[in-house]
Formats: C-alpha cells, structure tokens, sequence
C-alpha cells in the first residue's frame, strides 16, 4: 500500500451549532465559505457565539484527510505549523493517537483556529484565524520528511503561500511521488485562479473539487468542469453533494452515488471523501471502487458533528472497505 504524505493549515476546530443564518450576516460571513479573519475577529466571533453548543477537534482540511487515512490503517505523515501552546499539543497529540508521523514547526505565534458555524441545514461557515499555521514556510520543509511517502496530498489553501506549494510540488516529484489536490474552497479559486492552474498544469496528478469550486475553476457546472479540470491532470474529481461524484481518467468517465444517510453536519464531508478516495488509489483499486470509498467515509462523516468520528464508526467503516 503507497504511504501519504499530507502538508496543510494545523488548526483546531470550533464546530459550533448556530441558531439561524441571521448571525452570519452580522459577522459578514458568505454562507458556506471560508473567511480567513484576524485575531481579533476570530476573539469577536468566539465570544458572540458562547451560548451555543460547540466541540473541539485538531482539523484544517488537510490534517482531516490524513488523520481519515491514519484512520483507515494507511501510513501517513503531516507536515505543519502550531504554536508553542496548549492548543497546538492538542492538535499534535490528537494526530499522533491516530498514528500519523507529524513533521511540525513550533512558532511564538498562538496555534491557529476554524470556528465552524453549522447552520440548521447543516451548511457551515469558517472564521479562520491562521495563526501560526500560516507561518509554515518553504524553508521549513526538510527533504527528509518526502523520503518515505509515495503520495503527496495538499489542500488548495496553501495556494496563498505559492513557493511553499512550488517547493512542496518540487520535492515531492523530485521523489517520484503522485500529488494530489483538493480545491478547497470557491472564494479561495477565484481569489489564486491562475497559480491553481499554473500549479496544477505542471504538478497535480489528482484533482478534488466540489462543484463551487470546479465552477469557480472553469466556469462551468459539474460534467463540463470536469472535462474541463480532466486536461489539467491524470484523475479529476467533481463532487456533486447529495448527487455523488464524479471521476475521470482520460476518456473514462465514472459517476458514483452517495450514501444514504441524515446529514447532520456537512463539516469535513470533503476531506473524508478524499480519504476514502486516496486509500483506495494507495491499495491500487478501480477509480469507481477509489470513488465508492470516498461516498462511504463521506457519508459516516455527516452523520456526525465535526470531522472527527468515534472509534466505533471507524471500526463499521474499516469493515466495509478493507
């Protein structure tokens, strides 16, 4: 089995259910994108939104689909930023217990945090304060941490520090490894539009995208973005909700439906499908087996709050895929 290696934002995750959407108005929240806010915004939203019930969890997309795939018995490896701080022990502590090799920094700045705000419907919303997980440069990343892995795995919001993805990108093929890439939000492609397609031209094997973000991407809806992604890369990969997804590799065209479940919380439905997907390409199992496994890990995960499922969730999903 190919052994992952994963790079991205060390966060910890607030998932917090809201009331109503009037109080993402009043924090100047799109619903369902990801806002990167400053320290103090990040304090606002946080004391506003005391009264409701919360959760924490280690997160940032990234990290979800390494610790999914530490999960589902694949050797996996993180690199990342936290700070000196209880929260970034947290975080560290929590991969760990998965099994996953941690490649961290340590910075002065606080550990960086994502409030999820889970409206009714089960949509969500991110304030993200970086933090220190933003202070993860090129030259933190040591060669050394690329040896052992087979497959490199980023998330599309690194795109704002290009030369980390570049060098990220550099090292990972200077060891012959596959590299693949979730889109990650659609304010994200329409802001790094043109470094996502220059990054993706010359790296990306694989490419994951929800359809805001295949849209954001190429202008289109699903099956058109798809062809459209497909000519950048080897296996690109539409997500269509409640539809399924959707896969191609040259001329073959895959479309898997989703399982049927109560959603409660959309939160890391696109990281674990990723999971489920990545541990099925690392078995070398059939793009359509690959995307069965991402609808499963999917679908347990919005059954639950937050990205992090129980043992005993893992252990009904371990007995399905392997």
């Amino acid at each position: 089995m190919s052994k992952i290696l994963g790079i991205g934002n060390a966060l910890v995750d607030v998932m917090t259910m809201i009331s109503d959407d009037s109080i993402l108005k009043s924090f100047g929240l799109p619903k369902g994108s990801m806002q990167l806010v400053d320290g103090v915004k990040s304090a606002m939203v946080k004391s506003e939104t005391v009264h409701f019930n919360k959760s924490l969890s280690s997160g940032g997309s990234a990290a979800n689909t390494i610790h999914g795939l530490a999960m589902l018995t694949v050797n996996t490896g993180f690199i990342g930023s936290v700070g000196k701080d209880d929260t970034g022990d947290f975080f560290e502590n929590d991969m760990k217990s998965a099994g996953v090799k941690t490649f961290l920094s340590r910075r002065n700045t606080v550990t960086g945090t994502a409030v999820a705000l889970i409206s009714p419907d089960s949509e969500r919303t991110f304030a993200t304060h970086l933090g220190a997980a933003v202070e993860l440069d090129a030259d933190d990343l040591d060669p050394a941490y690329f040896k052992d892995f087979d497959i490199l795995y980023l998330e599309g919001y690194l795109i704002f520090n290009k030369p980390l993805v570049e060098r990220a990108c550099i090292l990972a093929k200077g060891k012959n490894m596959k590299i693949a890439i979730d889109l990650s939000s659609y304010n994200v492609v329409e802001a790094k539009l043109a470094d996502f397609k220059e990054i993706i031209e010359k790296y990306v094997d694989i490419v994951f995208a929800n359809e805001d973000e295949a849209k954001s991407f190429t202008g289109h809806t699903a099956y058109e973005a798809l062809n459209i992604i497909s000519r950048f890369c080897d296996v690109a990969v539409v997500k269509v909700g409640k539809e399924g997804s959707l896969i191609k590799r040259g001329e073959e065209v895959i479309k898997i439906g989703s399982i049927d479940v109560q959603s409660i919380d959309t939160t890391g439905a696109g990281d674990l499908y990723a999971s489920g997907f990545l541990y099925g390409y690392a078995c070398g199992y059939s793009l359509e087996k690959c995307g069965l496994f991402g609808s499963v890990l999917a679908g347990h995960v919005i059954e639950i709050v937050g990205a992090r499922m129980e043992h005993d969730k893992w252990e009904k999903i371990r007995s399905i895929v392997h």
